[in-house]
């Protein structure tokens, strides 16, 4: 088995966790970013050096977004009312830097991004700064063909899924004119803006890239050392995790046609109409729906705009995906949850139930997503019964953090018969309906973070240490922080060949990994 190891392996400190209040928490970090907005560029320190000459610098700030106020489902979330954002930037940057022009304007994707970029040609703009505001908004890779600087910009629990994904991208085509920040510290993106003055005015410029990375990796936050919470895992041998898995089966709602698939991972797969599951849904039996409704009530920290009529629909959910399963044969479930319930074919969110299947040893899993699905399965198969949790990530380095998002989680990651952690039910982040699960996970204990390519035959492999939970408002309910073990530069590098979802599991589990890859014939490929 081929073994790709990591550039360097960096030692990590324990950050102790401590109760938070939203509110409390959101308040302090508006505050705390506004202020260090406006401080005078004094404070930057940066590893670029100041331009020659007197006439001001022309940059293009490009926000890439739907619109300046959020209409639709999407990160961070409807409603959402950018406008405030993008002043106090435009503010912080004008500023910081009185000797360039700013020129701010919106694009929500390359035909908008075109015409800027013609009338900018005119004006010999010379550089760029590109904020993804939205995930999947195509505005950078117009920009970045231009050859002139370009900063590309997070901000992040809106933008990050395209930000990695895109970025990546031009990491891997080593596109020397686009530079990177993802740092939750208005500080960092200011140093990285100050990496303008390095090239000067009149446009085409190489190197950018690596001006920009010296200010990122000195401002990225130190590596620590950690004493972690002992976390035993009796893990099943490869040859016993093979022959379980082929006698198990994954059932994925995609949309209204059945079929049966090539197996995943050795995994059976069979693909069953949404039909299906919203018939098992409005059969499931009320008074066993009302008693999941009372026991979610007396468990949970608390319940946040959610009624009880969307809270019995969300049990029935789950109680019909469960019987949609035994009638299967199967131990995991996967639902185009979305496309399910905005195209009115099921009536109620999985998230709930995705919960409650995951705890109890099952898989529940969002999106249809087959091959976290397979990964959930295997690893949990392996623990005997350990759930991953599925995330949409967010890095930022000025906390040298990776951030698993996601609006399901369980509160059982030790399995079945594992210690709870807390949880809340609140709404799904993205529309603010239905019902999803933010779920207060341990910290202090290592964690191992998988991805599968069958087509590949190959394991995505890294691993963090658990430090807090982030209660942002913004983007999926459950943020886990972690920081990872290792190379964090190398962590930005490889989205764009494997997407944005992994798969996180509490625990040490690379021995057993890299045993279970070696006995199916892949290699584990470590992206930290």
């Amino acid at each position: 088995m081929k073994r790709i190891n990591p550039d360097n392996q960096g030692n990590l400190q324990l950050k102790n966790g401590s109760a938070f209040t939203r509110r409390n928490f959101i308040s302090s970090c508006s505050a705390c970013a506004l202020c260090a907005a406006l401080a005078p560029a004094s404070i930057l320190t940066s590893s670029c050096s100041s331009g020659s000459g007197n006439k001001k610098m022309k940059i293009r700030i490009l926000y890439s977004l739907h619109a300046p106020v959020q209409g639709q489902p999407d990160w961070p979330n409807i409603g959402f009312d950018f406008n405030p954002v993008m002043s106090q930037m435009n503010l912080a940057l004008a500023k910081n830097f009185p000797d360039f022009e700013f020129i701010p304007s919106m694009a929500k994707g390359p035909e908008e991004a075109e015409k800027i970029i013609a009338s900018d040609n005119e004006q010999k703009v010379d550089g760029y700064i590109v904020y993804q505001m939205n995930c999947w908004n195509r505005v950078v890779q117009t920009v970045a063909r231009t050859g002139k600087p370009v900063l590309y910009v997070d901000y992040q629990f809106a933008g990050s899924g395209g930000f990695l994904v895109y970025n990546s991208a031009f990491l891997r085509s080593k596109t020397d004119n686009v530079g990177y920040v993802a740092s939750s510290r208005i500080e960092d993106l200011l140093s990285a803006v100050n990496c303008f003055k390095a090239i000067g005015t009149g446009g085409a410029v190489t190197g950018f890239a690596s001006e920009v990375a010296k200010t990122r990796i000195s401002s990225t936050k130190a590596p620590g050392s950690f004493s972690l919470t002992a976390n035993d895992i009796t893990s099943l041998t490869p040859e016993e995790t093979i022959k379980r898995l082929g006698k198990s089966k994954i059932l994925a709602v995609r949309d209204q046609k059945s079929e049966k698939a090539e197996p995943v991972m050795g995994i059976p797969l069979e693909y069953i109409p949404f039909s299906e599951v919203n018939d098992a849904w409005s059969k499931a039996n009320k008074d066993e729906a009302a008693g999941v409704v009372e026991r979610w009530k007396k468990t949970a920290l608390e319940i946040v705009g959610v009624p009880d009529e969307t809270l019995l629909t969300s049990a029935a959910m789950y109680l019909g995906m469960k019987s949609v399963i035994r009638q299967h044969g199967a131990n995991a479930i996967t639902v185009n949850c979305l496309g399910g319930f905005y195209g009115g074919h099921i009536h109620a969110y999985p998230c709930l139930g995705f919960h409650e299947l995951c705890n109890e040893g099952l898989i529940g899993a969002c999106e249809c997503d087959v091959r976290s699905t397979a990964a959930m399965l295997a690893f949990s198969t392996m623990t005997n019964g350990r759930p991953g949790f599925i995330s949409d990530p967010v890095i930022d380095t000025s906390k040298r953090q990776i951030i698993y998002a996601h609006c399901v989680a369980p509160n059982r990651v030790f399995g079945p018969q594992g210690a709870t952690n807390p949880f809340s039910i609140l709404t799904h982040s993205e529309d603010r309906n239905g019902a999803s699960v933010r779920s207060v996970l341990p910290v202090n204990y290592m964690t191992t973070t998988l991805e599968i390519d069958k087509d590949k035959k190959e394991i995505l492999f890294h691993q963090a240490v658990a430090l807090d939970n982030d209660p942002d408002d913004r983007a999926c309910r459950t943020k886990l922080c972690a920081e990872p073990a290792g190379d964090i530069e190398k962590l930005f590098s490889m989205w764009d060949s494997w997407g944005w979802h992994r798969v996180t599991f509490y625990g040490d589990l690379k021995e057993p990994v890299f045993a279970f890859a070696d006995a199916i014939g892949w290699k584990v490929t470590e992206e930290a």
